[in-house]
């Protein structure tokens, strides 16, 4: 499970990129999908490199609550989680928005961004630990 843990992170991290460039060119709806799909590919890893499975789900609220019964500790709080899975829906498809008059601005996506930046710092040394597991060498070197 470990080089899957590691190929979702790679993924995560190419989410959080991507955010971040649409963030920087005004593009809010996509900064905000990628950044969704980014917390979610970093829980999921995370999971992975605790042996841990997952339900096919794009809640973040239910995978954050699945990591942290391993007992990793995200600090993702239940108003963080509720603000990435209430922006899913409205950031895919023109839509109704659970979110009161959801417009995305550059604040929600710098918000959103900082929220992805901390998941992937609570996450990384899960995944840099498979790392070691997976290439015992790296450790000597």
């Amino acid at each position: 499970m470990t080089v899957e843990a590691h190929k979702w992170f790679v993924y995560a991290d190419e989410n959080l990129a991507v955010a971040r460039m649409a963030l920087k060119s005004g593009y809010y709806n996509a900064c905000l999908q990628n950044i969704q799909q980014a917390v979610e590919k970093f829980l999921k890893a995370a999971l992975l490199s605790k042996n841990a499975t997952f339900e096919k789900t794009h809640s973040i609220a239910t995978l954050n609550r699945q990591l942290v019964a391993t007992g990793v500790e995200t600090q993702l709080s239940e108003e963080e989680c509720e603000l990435l899975d209430t922006i899913y829906l409205p950031s895919k498809y023109p839509m109704g928005s659970a979110l009161p008059a959801f417009h995305p601005d550059e604040e929600i996506g710098q918000q959103c961004v900082e929220i992805a930046d901390k998941i992937r710092q609570a996450v990384q040394p899960l995944i840099t630990s498979c790392d070691l597991e997976l290439n015992p060498k790296s450790k000597n070197e």
